[in-house]
């Protein structure tokens, strides 16, 4: 268990980091910004990564799958995933890339009006160039995870990439040039995904020996992969359709207000990502074993460290959201409201644990894949019935059944198959010193 400490401690700096860049991100362009230009940003980044996740093809998580499974140390035949994984990743992405590049004014046409629409337009132009290499990215940055380590997550994806977003779009935003050039903001914003693609590559390549194609590797590694290429799709959309459905509804200036409102949740997300990151490949192991016991004391010490990190957080953002929303500017403190609802939300979901990443570890990817659709269908109905005349804070509700139907479904799947549950024997041991439950 001291592997899997230092691995989430790994995972838990670079979220860390991660999450402050974001903030400070958001804060520079609701600063250096006019509401309408923000949250025309905010959407454009937002689609993008949306499209990123769709493209990706859950890929990432195949890999790790594969790779921790692997019983030869040596990976001698681990490069034969790669080249079924990545293929279709380059394809998909490039030909989506061309597609926004080509009609990126219908769809800004489709999606905003106004004078937003300026700005909404060349950023589409822009993020589509970079669309392939930060699919490709987050790929090979997850893969580096099925070898056990964190390092390379927490360092390329977790600090380079966001501190150099920070720092390109922070000195963009100040200078008053992305007002009149629409393309340099989101520019900055994408180029930090190159070096992280080509550091990941390196990384990767000095592990993993090239071999040659083995028939019958993208039948296995489809099988596996495809329903949760399906359902991570699925997760992408689910993770941030709520801005870019403010944007439509309601206008990119309630869009950028909810960014601001809710930009908090994305520390809870990235610690939740970073105990998950570390978690995951010994889950894997574990269920594929049999070995439930291993299972239940890695999910519940995992839940107990979850909650253990980010109620307090929730509780104090809900009772500073006026004074910390006002770090934004004066209009987003409007959206305290909003943060209550995401604070009581987020409480509730990590009380329920990695539950996805349990069901998925034993391999039910497509239940995985139905709950995400279901939780989707939730906060689509919601939206679409809330946000017209709630603004903001209908969004924020929507979310809020989304976010509760995708962990209470699995939740209940993990304890009637396999009888594990969020709390139990290993929560309060799991809070002890790390050196001192190996010793004993």
């Amino acid at each position: 268990m001291a592997e899997l400490a230092r691995g989430g401690m790994a995972g838990l700096v670079g979220a860390g980091v991660s999450a402050g860049s974001q903030f400070l991100i958001v804060v520079a362009v609701t600063r250096g910004l006019d509401a309408g230009t923000a949250g025309a940003f905010f959407t454009a980044t937002t689609l993008c990564l949306m499209i990123a996740g769709i493209l990706r093809l859950d890929c990432g998580n195949g890999l790790i799958y594969f790779i921790a499974r692997s019983r030869e140390r040596t990976y001698h035949d681990i490069s034969r995933y790669f080249q079924v994984a990545l293929a279709p990743v380059i394809m998909l992405s490039t030909a989506t890339a061309v597609v926004v590049f080509v009609w990126g004014d219908t769809i800004t046409t489709a999606l905003i009006s106004g004078p937003a629409a300026a700005a909404l337009g060349p950023a589409l132009h822009t993020l589509a160039v970079a669309l392939p290499v930060i699919a490709c990215a987050d790929v090979l940055i997850s893969a580096t995870r099925g070898f056990g380590v964190m390092r390379p997550t927490a360092l390329l994806g977790g600090v380079l990439q966001p501190g150099a977003q920070l720092v390109l779009v922070g000195t963009v935003a100040s200078t008053g040039v992305a007002a009149s050039l629409g393309w340099v903001l989101p520019a900055a914003w994408a180029v930090p995904a190159l070096p992280v693609l080509v550091l990941a590559a390196i990384w990767l390549r000095r592990r993993v020996p090239s071999g040659p194609y083995i028939p019958g590797t993208a039948r296995e590694f489809w099988r596996h992969t495809a329903p949760r290429a399906l359902g991570g799709a699925v997760q992408a959309v689910f993770q941030r359709l709520d801005i870019v459905i403010v944007a439509v509804l309601a206008g990119p200036e309630e869009a950028a207000l909810y960014t601001a409102a809710t930009r908090f949740k994305v520390v809870g997300q990235l610690i939740n990502q970073g105990l998950a990151q570390a978690v995951q490949p010994r889950l894997v192991r574990a269920m594929a074993e049999g070995d439930l016991p291993l299972a239940r004391r890695i999910y519940q010490a995992a839940t107990m460290w979850l909650v253990v990190l980010t109620w307090p957080v929730w509780l104090g953002y809900a009772a500073l959201a006026p004074w910390l929303l006002g770090v934004f500017g004066e209009r987003y403190s409007d959206g305290a409201t909003v943060a209550a609802v995401l604070a009581v939300t987020m409480m509730a979901a990590t009380a329920c644990g990695m539950v996805d990443v349990v069901l998925i570890a034993a391999g039910h990817t497509t239940s995985s894949m139905m709950n995400i659709l279901g939780a989707i269908a939730v906060t689509v109905a919601l939206d679409v019935a809330l946000v017209p005349s709630h603004g903001a804070l209908g969004a924020a509700l929507g979310w809020s059944g989304g976010v509760l139907a995708k962990n209470l479904l699995p939740l209940l799947q993990i304890a009637r198959l396999y009888d594990l549950r969020p709390f139990g024997a290993h929560s309060l041991p799991s809070l002890r010193p790390w050196h001192a439950r190996d010793a004993t």
